[in-house]
């Protein structure tokens, strides 16, 4: 029986123009889908529903079409999948892993500020920087917490995450490849993310659960993509052991800077594609900037 051929994918969000940044993520991954006779897919995740535009939507496809990018089949739209992203909430919440969180943001912040004050030491970072939550709401009876959720007091859905490894086992791990084919296991250690968030009422799903569901159903081998979603794979492996969902490989692809050190962002304005192409500069010399020639 011949073996499928490799899958790949680009997944933007259109909370905002393509840039440089993302033009580097979808070249990288068209070379080594072509590389390794694979076939490249287009994800919108759009699961943010505030802040996701139809016009930054069509700004993603006109940005890729200008770079020369084709993409096999009809682009999936996380926003049309909710369904999906529910039932393996579901099954989550079915093995006792989650739980109602009633905290805002503030609240975290202050829980934390308080304990800072208490103990005279820092409190814990996750790897992006934000502090960990302190767990204000795991000791809640599920009496108390019925009455909460049934009273329509805002809340979002945890991860427990030590339970969730005590479920997923031991031996957690991933595989990166690097573009030679080689591979190698890394380790993983989702205890420095807490008890993640898979879900908030104003959006019925996270990241981390919509992108493993996604790229299960859509049968995703290979997942290149930035370093600055490296450590984020650690939540991922744990909800894939967890959902029996198949682990892809991984590759992440050096991010690029702007003048002041800082990666490139939407939320700092970084010039867009469409900038670029309004000043006149070509597909051509974006690939030779990226080094791809």
């Amino acid at each position: 029986m011949a073996k499928s051929p490799p899958v790949f994918r680009f997944a933007p969000s259109p909370n905002g123009r393509l840039h440089l940044g993302h033009a580097l993520s979808a070249l990288t991954n068209a070379r080594l889908a072509a590389a390794f006779g694979g076939r490249l897919l287009l994800r919108i995740e759009d699961i943010d529903l505030t802040r996701c535009r139809p016009e930054f939507e069509q700004g993603i496809h006109d940005d890729l079409a200008w770079l020369g990018l084709h993409f096999d089949g009809i682009a999936r739209r996380q926003s049309e999948h909710f369904d999906d992203y529910r039932r393996a909430l579901d099954r989550l919440d079915a093995m006792g892993l989650v739980y109602p969180c009633f905290c805002s943001r503030q609240d975290v912040k202050s829980a934390v500020r308080r304990r800072e004050a208490e103990t005279g030491e820092p409190w814990l970072r996750d790897p992006d920087g934000a502090p960990l939550y302190p767990g204000s709401c795991r000791g809640l009876s599920e009496e108390e917490r019925h009455r909460r959720v049934a009273a329509g007091e805002p809340h979002l859905l945890r991860l427990a995450m030590d339970r969730a490894l005590a479920c997923a086992g031991a031996d957690l791990s991933y595989a990166v490849f690097d573009a030679e084919g080689g591979e190698r296991r890394v380790a993983v250690d989702p205890m420095r993310w807490g008890d993640v968030v898979l879900a908030r009422k104003d959006t019925p799903t996270s990241y981390h659960l919509s992108v493993v569901v996604d790229d299960a159903l859509q049968g995703i081998s290979h997942v290149v993509r930035g370093r600055d979603l490296e450590a984020a794979t650690d939540i991922h492996v744990v909800l894939q052991r967890l959902l029996g969902l198949p682990a892809p490989l991984y590759h992440f692809h050096p991010l690029l800077a702007d003048e002041t050190g800082q990666k490139l962002a939407k939320s700092r304005m970084s010039p867009g594609l469409a900038d670029l192409r309004a000043q006149g500069v070509t597909p051509a010399v974006i690939r030779q900037q990226l080094g791809f020639t």
